[in-house]
């Protein structure tokens, strides 16, 4: 089994191939710091290919899914009196914290966010990188960026007009940085379920994703990946594509698998990838 020990994220298996990743920082309200940069990173990488997993809750420990960026933890590169040669330090140094929660889109495995208390900032851009987001009542978000003098730049401003498709509501929060409600996130379609307190969004989150789980892996994982695909391609590419995937992916024998246990009424059992 691969090492799941992280400094500030916490990992368990509460049911048949799920695993439950837990924002840990509880004391600064889960605030990302370097080192939650980099744990984010290696969990996501490492739950891609670990075959005992085939679905993933993601939640935060306390009382908040994020507060967001720690600022006081940011460690931008300066080379003194010379702008053009810090710029090209700080570029690889956001590309770094990109791609710490780009991996949770690049994940193969479905990621569920279950989101109590405050997501903000950071936690929009974690948030809009998992596949289904569900949160309790009490939650609020906030595209917070703008208030701290900055452009939101690890995935809030790519990821949520695709999320949303409302573009006006989605300039709204990022030019305004105003706080929205788990009402208001439901209405615009960024969450798909409000649950009433925090102990029955990790509930519903955990079921969905353990019924995930059942499913082929075969199936799932091609369904997110062709799911990422057709979102960024035209609708002609996207059909392309999926022919050329299902070209070989229809000869699994998941699928008379599948189908006969449908036809019995009994739960299949699929063979690790």
């Amino acid at each position: 089994m691969p090492n799941y020990t992280f400094e500030t994220v916490k990992v368990s298996f509460p049911a048949p191939f799920v695993a439950h990743v837990e924002l840990n920082r509880p004391k600064k309200m889960n605030a990302i710091n370097g080192q939650m940069w980099k744990d984010i990173r290696s969990v996501f990488d490492t739950l891609k290919y670990d075959e005992d997993v085939r679905a993933i809750v993601l939640s935060g420990a306390g009382r908040a899914f994020t507060s967001g960026i720690d600022l006081f933890s940011l460690e931008l590169p300066v080379v003194e009196d010379d702008a053009s040669r810090t710029a090209f330090k700080i570029r690889p140094y956001l590309k770094s914290l990109q791609d710490s929660l780009s991996a949770i889109e690049l994940c193969d495995k479905a990621v569920v966010a279950a989101i109590h208390g405050p997501c903000i900032g950071g936690g929009i851009d974690i948030s809009s990188a998992c596949d289904i987001r569900y949160a309790s009542k009490e939650s609020y978000f906030s595209v917070k960026e703008v208030d701290i003098g900055l452009a939101a730049d690890v995935g809030t401003l790519q990821r949520l007009p695709k999320v949303v498709g409302n573009i006006s509501w989605v300039r709204e929060l990022c030019l305004t940085g105003r706080n929205f409600d788990a009402a208001e996130a439901l209405e615009f379609g960024y969450i798909s379920k409000v649950l009433p307190d925090p102990a029955k969004v990790l509930s519903e989150a955990l079921a969905t994703a353990t019924l995930i789980a059942e499913k082929s892996p075969v199936a799932t994982i091609g369904t997110k990946h062709l799911l990422n695909y057709s979102r960024d391609h035209s609708v002609q590419e996207g059909l392309d594509y999926t022919a050329a995937w299902n070209m070989v992916m229809l000869t699994s024998p998941d699928l008379p698998t599948a189908a006969a246990a449908n036809m019995q009424k009994t739960k299949p059992t699929f063979a690790k990838l």
